[in-house]
Protein backbone atom coordinates (compact mmCIF):
# COMPACT_ATOMS: atom_id res chain seq x y z
CA UNK A 1 0.00 0.00 0.00
CA UNK A 2 2.66 2.44 0.64
CA UNK A 3 4.74 1.81 -2.28
CA UNK A 4 1.49 2.48 -4.49
CA UNK A 5 0.93 5.60 -2.59
CA UNK A 6 4.93 6.67 -2.79
CA UNK A 7 4.44 5.48 -6.62
CA UNK A 8 1.52 7.49 -7.26
CA UNK A 9 3.42 10.67 -5.55
CA UNK A 10 6.72 9.96 -7.84
CA UNK A 11 3.78 9.84 -10.94
CA UNK A 12 1.82 12.83 -9.72
CA UNK A 13 5.12 14.79 -9.33
CA UNK A 14 7.01 14.07 -12.59
CA UNK A 15 3.75 15.32 -14.43
CA UNK A 16 4.14 18.31 -12.44
CA UNK A 17 7.55 18.92 -13.27
CA UNK A 18 6.90 18.27 -16.85
CA UNK A 19 3.72 21.03 -16.90
CA UNK A 20 5.96 23.15 -15.03
CA UNK A 21 8.76 22.66 -17.30
CA UNK A 22 7.04 23.71 -20.27
CA UNK A 23 7.29 27.82 -21.52
CA UNK A 24 4.01 29.20 -21.70
CA UNK A 25 3.15 32.01 -23.97
CA UNK A 26 -0.19 33.73 -24.02
CA UNK A 27 -1.36 35.04 -27.90
CA UNK A 28 -3.76 37.51 -27.02
CA UNK A 29 -4.36 39.18 -30.55
CA UNK A 30 -7.90 40.07 -32.01
CA UNK A 31 -8.62 36.62 -34.02
CA UNK A 32 -11.88 38.30 -35.00
CA UNK A 33 -13.08 41.70 -36.20
CA UNK A 34 -11.97 43.99 -38.74
CA UNK A 35 -8.46 43.20 -38.33
CA UNK A 36 -8.78 39.73 -38.60
CA UNK A 37 -6.19 39.13 -41.47
CA UNK A 38 -3.56 40.97 -39.83
CA UNK A 39 -4.09 38.69 -36.70
CA UNK A 40 -4.02 35.68 -38.70
CA UNK A 41 -0.67 37.10 -40.39
CA UNK A 42 0.59 37.93 -36.88
CA UNK A 43 -0.29 34.47 -35.16
CA UNK A 44 1.51 32.10 -38.26
CA UNK A 45 4.36 34.58 -38.38
CA UNK A 46 4.66 33.72 -34.55
CA UNK A 47 4.69 30.02 -34.94
CA UNK A 48 7.22 30.31 -37.69
CA UNK A 49 9.25 32.24 -35.93
CA UNK A 50 9.40 29.66 -33.08
CA UNK A 51 9.55 27.17 -35.61
CA UNK A 52 12.98 28.24 -37.40
CA UNK A 53 14.53 29.80 -34.11
CA UNK A 54 14.44 26.22 -32.34
CA UNK A 55 15.03 24.58 -35.52
CA UNK A 56 11.75 23.06 -36.34
CA UNK A 57 12.10 21.08 -32.28
CA UNK A 58 9.47 23.77 -30.65
CA UNK A 59 12.03 23.75 -27.49
CA UNK A 60 14.44 25.53 -25.85
CA UNK A 61 17.01 23.91 -24.21
CA UNK A 62 14.14 20.89 -23.72
CA UNK A 63 11.61 22.71 -22.34
CA UNK A 64 8.77 22.37 -24.98
CA UNK A 65 7.37 25.47 -26.17
CA UNK A 66 3.25 26.18 -25.43
CA UNK A 67 1.26 28.53 -27.10
CA UNK A 68 -1.82 29.83 -25.67
CA UNK A 69 -4.10 31.93 -28.12
CA UNK A 70 -6.73 34.00 -26.95
CA UNK A 71 -9.57 36.51 -28.65
CA UNK A 72 -9.37 40.28 -27.68
CA UNK A 73 -12.39 40.72 -30.54
CA UNK A 74 -10.47 44.07 -30.62
CA UNK A 75 -12.27 44.92 -27.24
CA UNK A 76 -10.08 47.34 -24.88
CA UNK A 77 -11.65 45.39 -21.69
CA UNK A 78 -11.18 42.13 -23.30
CA UNK A 79 -7.53 42.24 -23.48
CA UNK A 80 -7.22 43.55 -19.76
CA UNK A 81 -9.53 40.39 -18.87
CA UNK A 82 -7.34 38.26 -20.92
CA UNK A 83 -4.06 38.85 -20.40
CA UNK A 84 -5.05 38.95 -16.92
CA UNK A 85 -6.11 35.50 -17.50
CA UNK A 86 -2.85 34.50 -18.62
CA UNK A 87 -0.81 35.86 -16.16
CA UNK A 88 -3.16 34.49 -13.38
CA UNK A 89 -4.98 31.18 -14.11
CA UNK A 90 -2.47 29.82 -17.06
CA UNK A 91 0.53 31.47 -14.99
CA UNK A 92 2.24 31.76 -18.59
CA UNK A 93 5.35 32.83 -18.75
CA UNK A 94 5.07 35.80 -20.99
CA UNK A 95 2.52 37.01 -23.49
CA UNK A 96 2.89 38.41 -27.10
CA UNK A 97 -0.15 40.57 -28.89
CA UNK A 98 -2.50 42.73 -29.67
CA UNK A 99 -3.14 43.97 -32.88
CA UNK A 100 -4.99 46.95 -32.19
CA UNK A 101 -3.56 50.15 -30.04
CA UNK A 102 -6.27 51.05 -27.85
CA UNK A 103 -6.13 47.07 -26.96
CA UNK A 104 -2.84 47.31 -25.99
CA UNK A 105 -3.01 50.67 -23.91
CA UNK A 106 -5.54 48.75 -22.26
CA UNK A 107 -2.98 45.55 -21.53
CA UNK A 108 0.40 47.44 -20.72
CA UNK A 109 -0.48 48.19 -16.62
CA UNK A 110 -1.45 44.25 -16.25
CA UNK A 111 1.81 43.30 -17.64
CA UNK A 112 3.63 45.81 -14.57
CA UNK A 113 0.78 44.59 -12.02
CA UNK A 114 1.49 40.97 -12.82
CA UNK A 115 5.24 41.86 -13.27
CA UNK A 116 5.44 39.59 -16.03
CA UNK A 117 6.27 40.45 -19.69
CA UNK A 118 4.38 41.86 -22.84
CA UNK A 119 5.73 41.95 -26.19
CA UNK A 120 3.77 44.07 -27.90
CA UNK A 121 3.42 42.84 -31.98
CA UNK A 122 1.91 44.22 -33.87
CA UNK A 123 0.19 47.91 -32.00
CA UNK A 124 2.03 51.05 -33.57
CA UNK A 125 0.69 53.61 -31.38
CA UNK A 126 3.88 55.48 -29.80
CA UNK A 127 2.36 56.01 -26.32
CA UNK A 128 2.22 51.61 -25.92
CA UNK A 129 6.53 52.56 -25.79
CA UNK A 130 6.02 56.45 -24.52
CA UNK A 131 3.78 57.75 -21.96
CA UNK A 132 2.06 54.36 -21.40
CA UNK A 133 5.25 52.21 -21.02
CA UNK A 134 6.50 50.57 -18.16
CA UNK A 135 9.44 47.79 -17.82
CA UNK A 136 7.81 45.23 -18.52
CA UNK A 137 6.77 46.18 -21.85
CA UNK A 138 8.83 45.54 -25.41
CA UNK A 139 8.24 45.82 -28.93
CA UNK A 140 9.22 43.63 -31.77
CA UNK A 141 6.87 45.73 -34.43
CA UNK A 142 7.67 49.17 -35.25
CA UNK A 143 6.44 52.22 -33.75
CA UNK A 144 4.21 55.81 -35.16
CA UNK A 145 7.88 57.22 -34.87
CA UNK A 146 9.75 55.04 -37.40
CA UNK A 147 6.71 55.13 -39.69
CA UNK A 148 6.62 58.71 -39.78
CA UNK A 149 10.36 59.24 -39.51
CA UNK A 150 10.41 56.99 -42.65
CA UNK A 151 7.93 58.33 -44.29
CA UNK A 152 8.92 61.99 -44.07
CA UNK A 153 12.33 60.85 -45.21
CA UNK A 154 10.44 59.85 -48.39
CA UNK A 155 7.83 62.52 -48.63
CA UNK A 156 9.32 65.75 -47.64
CA UNK A 157 11.52 68.41 -49.56
CA UNK A 158 11.40 72.17 -50.46
CA UNK A 159 7.58 74.02 -50.92
CA UNK A 160 6.47 70.51 -50.89
CA UNK A 161 2.83 70.96 -48.57
CA UNK A 162 1.63 68.23 -46.99
CA UNK A 163 -1.97 67.34 -45.07
CA UNK A 164 -3.08 64.48 -43.55
CA UNK A 165 -6.11 61.92 -43.20
CA UNK A 166 -6.22 59.69 -40.39
CA UNK A 167 -7.98 57.34 -38.01
CA UNK A 168 -9.16 58.82 -35.26
CA UNK A 169 -7.64 56.86 -32.31
CA UNK A 170 -4.95 56.25 -30.63
CA UNK A 171 -2.85 54.61 -33.97
CA UNK A 172 -4.20 57.62 -36.18
CA UNK A 173 -3.31 60.32 -33.64
CA UNK A 174 -0.17 59.14 -32.76
CA UNK A 175 0.89 58.56 -35.77
CA UNK A 176 0.12 62.01 -37.35
CA UNK A 177 1.96 63.79 -34.01
CA UNK A 178 4.89 61.73 -34.93
CA UNK A 179 4.75 62.75 -39.00
CA UNK A 180 4.37 66.43 -37.68
CA UNK A 181 7.14 66.19 -35.28
CA UNK A 182 9.26 64.10 -38.28
CA UNK A 183 8.04 66.45 -40.86
CA UNK A 184 9.67 70.03 -38.49
CA UNK A 185 12.91 67.76 -38.64
CA UNK A 186 12.61 67.59 -42.62
CA UNK A 187 12.04 71.36 -42.81
CA UNK A 188 8.51 70.63 -43.91
CA UNK A 189 5.14 70.63 -41.65
CA UNK A 190 1.40 70.09 -41.93
CA UNK A 191 -0.83 72.30 -43.81
CA UNK A 192 -4.14 70.74 -42.56
CA UNK A 193 -4.77 67.23 -40.09
CA UNK A 194 -8.29 65.38 -40.75
CA UNK A 195 -9.17 62.66 -38.46
CA UNK A 196 -12.52 60.49 -39.50
CA UNK A 197 -13.65 57.27 -36.99
CA UNK A 198 -12.56 54.37 -38.10
CA UNK A 199 -15.41 53.13 -39.14
CA UNK A 200 -15.88 56.07 -41.89
CA UNK A 201 -16.98 54.74 -45.73
CA UNK A 202 -17.91 58.22 -46.60
CA UNK A 203 -14.65 60.75 -47.06
CA UNK A 204 -16.74 63.28 -48.94
CA UNK A 205 -16.67 65.79 -46.25
CA UNK A 206 -12.78 64.77 -45.27
CA UNK A 207 -11.61 65.15 -48.45
CA UNK A 208 -13.39 68.60 -49.19
CA UNK A 209 -11.54 70.22 -46.09
CA UNK A 210 -7.89 68.91 -47.37
CA UNK A 211 -8.82 70.34 -50.98
CA UNK A 212 -9.68 73.95 -49.73
CA UNK A 213 -6.68 74.03 -46.95
CA UNK A 214 -4.46 72.76 -50.34
CA UNK A 215 -6.18 74.42 -53.59
CA UNK A 216 -4.30 77.88 -53.28
CA UNK A 217 -1.03 76.45 -52.42
CA UNK A 218 2.06 76.57 -54.32
CA UNK A 219 4.41 73.88 -55.40
CA UNK A 220 4.39 70.12 -54.82
CA UNK A 221 0.88 69.52 -52.66
CA UNK A 222 1.01 65.76 -50.95
CA UNK A 223 -2.24 63.97 -49.13
CA UNK A 224 -0.83 61.70 -46.46
CA UNK A 225 -2.92 59.08 -45.32
CA UNK A 226 -2.81 56.42 -42.48
CA UNK A 227 -5.55 53.97 -42.06
CA UNK A 228 -6.07 50.07 -40.42
CA UNK A 229 -8.73 48.32 -41.58
CA UNK A 230 -11.33 48.76 -44.27
CA UNK A 231 -12.92 51.83 -45.66
CA UNK A 232 -10.78 52.21 -48.37
CA UNK A 233 -9.86 56.28 -47.90
CA UNK A 234 -7.40 56.31 -50.53
CA UNK A 235 -9.39 55.16 -53.72
CA UNK A 236 -12.20 57.21 -51.86
CA UNK A 237 -10.75 60.37 -52.25
CA UNK A 238 -8.74 60.03 -55.67
CA UNK A 239 -12.47 59.01 -57.22
CA UNK A 240 -13.08 62.42 -56.23
CA UNK A 241 -10.04 63.80 -58.25
CA UNK A 242 -8.02 65.60 -56.08
CA UNK A 243 -5.43 66.21 -59.41
CA UNK A 244 -7.59 69.10 -60.05
CA UNK A 245 -5.88 71.18 -56.77
CA UNK A 246 -2.87 69.38 -57.71
CA UNK A 247 -2.66 66.85 -54.88
CA UNK A 248 -1.41 63.96 -55.11
CA UNK A 249 -2.27 60.45 -52.91
CA UNK A 250 0.56 59.17 -50.11
CA UNK A 251 0.85 56.56 -48.38
CA UNK A 252 2.85 54.05 -46.39
CA UNK A 253 3.49 50.17 -46.67
CA UNK A 254 0.43 47.96 -46.49
CA UNK A 255 -0.44 44.38 -46.54
CA UNK A 256 -0.67 42.63 -49.88
CA UNK A 257 -4.54 42.99 -49.80
CA UNK A 258 -4.54 46.42 -49.45
CA UNK A 259 -1.66 46.62 -52.03
CA UNK A 260 -4.40 46.21 -54.58
CA UNK A 261 -5.57 49.28 -54.61
CA UNK A 262 -2.47 51.12 -54.67
CA UNK A 263 -2.34 50.00 -58.15
CA UNK A 264 -4.21 53.16 -58.83
CA UNK A 265 -1.15 55.22 -58.29
CA UNK A 266 1.71 54.06 -60.01
CA UNK A 267 4.53 55.90 -58.73
CA UNK A 268 3.15 57.10 -55.53
CA UNK A 269 5.98 56.98 -53.11
CA UNK A 270 6.25 56.54 -49.23
CA UNK A 271 8.12 54.00 -46.83
CA UNK A 272 6.99 50.60 -46.03
CA UNK A 273 8.19 48.46 -42.56
CA UNK A 274 7.97 45.04 -44.60
CA UNK A 275 7.61 43.71 -47.80
CA UNK A 276 8.45 40.55 -49.07
CA UNK A 277 11.00 40.52 -51.79
CA UNK A 278 12.83 43.85 -50.48
CA UNK A 279 15.13 42.07 -47.61
CA UNK A 280 17.73 39.81 -48.44
CA UNK A 281 18.58 37.81 -45.76
CA UNK A 282 18.36 34.00 -45.37
CA UNK A 283 15.82 34.60 -42.33
CA UNK A 284 13.90 36.04 -44.66
CA UNK A 285 14.77 33.48 -47.96
CA UNK A 286 13.40 30.89 -45.36
CA UNK A 287 10.42 32.67 -44.38
CA UNK A 288 9.40 33.85 -48.01
CA UNK A 289 10.02 29.83 -49.13
CA UNK A 290 8.24 28.23 -46.20
CA UNK A 291 4.70 30.41 -46.28
CA UNK A 292 4.50 29.90 -50.40
CA UNK A 293 4.80 26.10 -49.76
CA UNK A 294 2.39 26.13 -46.70
CA UNK A 295 0.00 28.85 -47.39
CA UNK A 296 0.34 29.41 -51.02
CA UNK A 297 1.02 33.23 -50.68
CA UNK A 298 4.20 34.87 -50.17
CA UNK A 299 4.49 36.19 -46.26
CA UNK A 300 2.70 39.46 -45.50
CA UNK A 301 3.06 42.15 -43.78
CA UNK A 302 2.65 41.26 -40.16
CA UNK A 303 3.92 37.82 -41.09
CA UNK A 304 7.43 38.87 -40.57
CA UNK A 305 6.55 40.91 -37.46
CA UNK A 306 4.94 38.10 -35.46
CA UNK A 307 8.28 35.66 -36.75
CA UNK A 308 10.13 38.57 -35.23
CA UNK A 309 8.25 38.19 -32.19
CA UNK A 310 8.66 34.46 -32.10
CA UNK A 311 12.58 34.89 -32.78
CA UNK A 312 12.81 37.43 -29.82
CA UNK A 313 11.53 35.05 -27.20
CA UNK A 314 14.02 32.65 -27.91
CA UNK A 315 16.96 34.30 -28.04
CA UNK A 316 16.25 35.85 -25.24
CA UNK A 317 15.55 32.69 -22.82
CA UNK A 318 18.91 31.29 -24.42
CA UNK A 319 20.26 34.39 -23.45
CA UNK A 320 18.85 34.28 -19.83
CA UNK A 321 18.99 30.64 -19.05
CA UNK A 322 15.78 31.58 -17.99
CA UNK A 323 12.02 32.51 -18.34
CA UNK A 324 11.97 34.48 -14.72
CA UNK A 325 11.23 38.07 -15.69
CA UNK A 326 14.33 40.18 -14.57
CA UNK A 327 16.52 38.02 -16.06
CA UNK A 328 14.65 38.32 -19.17
CA UNK A 329 14.25 41.58 -18.84
CA UNK A 330 17.92 42.11 -18.65
CA UNK A 331 18.54 39.90 -21.47
CA UNK A 332 16.34 41.69 -24.01
CA UNK A 333 17.97 45.36 -22.93
CA UNK A 334 20.23 46.12 -25.79
CA UNK A 335 19.42 42.42 -27.30
CA UNK A 336 20.10 42.33 -30.81
CA UNK A 337 18.73 39.29 -32.70
CA UNK A 338 17.99 38.44 -36.19
CA UNK A 339 14.96 38.49 -38.01
CA UNK A 340 13.00 38.81 -41.90
CA UNK A 341 13.98 42.33 -42.01
CA UNK A 342 17.55 41.63 -40.68
CA UNK A 343 18.94 42.56 -37.57
CA UNK A 344 16.70 44.51 -34.63
CA UNK A 345 18.12 45.74 -31.66
CA UNK A 346 15.72 46.35 -28.19
CA UNK A 347 16.60 50.30 -27.22
CA UNK A 348 17.36 49.86 -23.81
CA UNK A 349 16.01 53.30 -22.85
CA UNK A 350 12.10 52.18 -23.92
CA UNK A 351 12.23 48.53 -25.41
CA UNK A 352 11.17 49.60 -28.64
CA UNK A 353 13.23 47.24 -31.73
CA UNK A 354 15.17 49.43 -33.75
CA UNK A 355 14.85 48.29 -37.36
CA UNK A 356 14.71 49.18 -40.87
CA UNK A 357 12.37 50.84 -42.79
CA UNK A 358 11.74 51.06 -47.00
CA UNK A 359 11.24 53.71 -48.93
CA UNK A 360 9.26 52.74 -51.54
CA UNK A 361 8.06 53.56 -55.53
CA UNK A 362 4.82 52.14 -56.51
CA UNK A 363 5.70 49.54 -59.50
CA UNK A 364 2.56 47.85 -61.82
CA UNK A 365 2.77 45.06 -63.13
CA UNK A 366 -0.18 43.51 -64.75
CA UNK A 367 1.43 40.21 -63.50
CA UNK A 368 0.98 40.15 -60.51
CA UNK A 369 -2.79 41.21 -58.91
CA UNK A 370 -1.02 43.93 -56.33
CA UNK A 371 0.96 46.79 -57.02
CA UNK A 372 4.47 46.19 -55.66
CA UNK A 373 6.56 49.23 -53.20
CA UNK A 374 9.89 48.92 -55.36
CA UNK A 375 12.99 49.84 -53.11
CA UNK A 376 14.20 52.83 -53.41
CA UNK A 377 16.99 52.26 -50.58
CA UNK A 378 16.72 50.74 -47.37
CA UNK A 379 16.36 53.37 -44.46
CA UNK A 380 18.71 51.67 -41.65
CA UNK A 381 18.82 52.15 -37.75
CA UNK A 382 21.15 54.53 -37.93
CA UNK A 383 18.74 56.57 -40.78
CA UNK A 384 15.86 56.66 -38.16
CA UNK A 385 16.20 59.22 -35.64
CA UNK A 386 13.71 57.95 -33.61
CA UNK A 387 12.63 59.63 -30.08
CA UNK A 388 12.50 58.24 -27.11
CA UNK A 389 8.94 59.36 -25.54
CA UNK A 390 8.79 57.24 -21.99
CA UNK A 391 10.78 60.21 -20.73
Amino acid sequence: MNRMFVASMVSALALATSAYADIKIAHVYGKTGPYEAYAKQSHDGLMLGLEYATGGTMEIDGEKIVVIEKDTQLKPENGKALLEEAYGDDEVDLAIGPVSSGVALAMLPVAEEYEKLLIVEPAVADSITGKNWNRYIFRTGRNSSQDAVANAIALAGENVHIATLAQDYAFGRDGIAAFREALEGAGSGIVHEEYAPTDTTDFTASAERIFNAMKDLDGEKRLFIIWAGGGNPMSKVQAMDPSRFGIEIATGGNILAALKAYKAFPGMEGATYYYYDIPKNDVNDWLVATHQDRFGTPPDFFTAGGMAAGMAVVEAIKKAGSTETDALIEAMEGMEWMTPKGMMKFRADDHQAMQSMYHFKIKVDDSVEWAIPELVRELTIDDLPIPVRNK
